[in-house]
């Protein structure tokens, strides 16, 4: 199959590369690269590759939201709000249910989605000098379809440090905070990746596979219950005043009524 967003390649012994191909945009996804992540992520695990490698082109992991994306739900109702926040909660259901591991190589930057995408990997190893963040409550709305892949990575003492702050922190913090496994120099981040891909090698590819549904069983659950949860509280902010105020600032160029 071919990707519009993505770039895929797979190596002799079964280890699949995908990048994110937006760099123009920092990879920023819209709605086209989350129906290709979530087709493939079913393409992946109906397959007989080993392991997924997950990074993006360019300077940037992932930017989080597309502008234009953002701009239209801006201007959608509550259902087509809702169908949108959706897109992006079933794609990272794939992800997180990936019947195979998943190394997340951030080179760059990772924003609001980005991070969302960072917590879905198995293992994600990080380039020093990147800076992440969960940014969405600049803009009156919060972290809400990745919130459960965020806490369940996280957990609900360390993500309270930077879950509502919009705060951006560095890739060390990000190792504190449990998103990375740890940061490294960006000309050692290859090998730092092959060195979290090469164990898998020898690993029975079932046994991977249902080691890792048991881990997710045992952790925290991110069901349809909690994943239409977070839907809700998404489209609820999206309605609310704060939303209109502090997105609409956005695209205008001017700080929000909060922060003058």
């Amino acid at each position: 199959m071919s990707w519009e967003t993505l770039d895929v390649t797979r190596d002799g012994r079964g280890v699949v590369t995908v990048r994110l191909a937006r760099e123009e945009v920092h990879n920023a996804m819209n709605a086209a690269m989350m129906d290709e992540l979530t087709a493939l992520a079913r393409e992946l695990g109906a397959g007989d590759a080993r392991v997924v490698v997950l990074t993006g082109a360019g300077r940037s992991f992932c930017a989080g939201g597309d502008l234009n994306w953002m701009r239209a739900q801006f201007d959608a109702d509550a259902a087509t709000r809702a169908a949108e926040g959706r897109r992006l909660a079933q794609m990272l259901r794939a992800w997180n249910e990936l019947p195979l591991p998943v190394i997340g190589r951030v080179q760059g930057n990772a924003f609001g989605g980005g991070v969302g995408l960072a917590c879905i990997c198995d293992v994600a190893i990080g380039a020093e000098g990147a800076l992440l963040g969960l940014t969405e409550t600049r803009l009156g709305l919060i972290p809400a379809t990745i919130g459960p892949y965020v806490i369940a990575r996280m957990g609900d003492g360390r993500a309270r440090r930077v879950f509502m702050s919009s705060r951006r922190f560095d890739a060390a913090e990000a190792v504190d905070l449990g998103i990375l496994a740890r940061s490294v120099p960006a000309d050692e981040l290859d090998a730092a990746v092959e060195a979290e891909v090469a164990p898998y090698l020898a690993c029975a590819p079932g046994a991977v596979a249902e080691a890792k549904r048991l881990a997710r069983r045992l952790g925290p659950a991110i069901d349809e219950a909690a994943i239409e949860a977070s839907i809700a509280a998404l489209v609820a902010r999206w309605e609310g005043d704060e939303a209109a105020e502090g997105v609409g600032a956005f695209f205008e160029k001017r700080k929000p009524r909060w922060a003058e």
